[in-house]
């Protein structure tokens, strides 16, 4: 997986949104396609594009396919963020209240 899969992938704000239903629990694909308007051939292309940038993961249970999230892709981006702010010293100092 690459930086610019991960992007292009968050870039959709119907993707980000997948995310963020995803970070309450793990849902099948009919679970979350009832959040949106699209037809199910289109939740499973936003699911494929989620899954090959290794943000979500899949897991068959029983005849349902369970989709979750994946957060050490977006760790690494987190951890590649902060780096240009300071890195870890940059984190200490926000959790002690010493920067805004």
């Amino acid at each position: 997986m690459s930086m610019q899969e991960t992007c292009k992938a968050i870039s959709d704000p119907t993707r980000r949104e997948i995310l963020e239903l995803l970070k309450e629990k793990p849902l099948t694909a009919g679970e979350i396609a009832e959040h949106f308007p699209f037809t199910a051939a289109t939740v499973s292309h936003h699911l494929s594009v989620l899954k090959d940038a290794g943000l979500i993961c899949d897991e068959r249970k029983g005849k349902y396919i369970v989709y979750e999230l994946n957060l050490s892709v977006m760790e690494e981006m987190i951890h590649w963020f902060v780096s240009f702010l300071g890195g870890e010293r940059y984190v200490a100092e926000k959790k002690m209240g010493l920067r805004d």
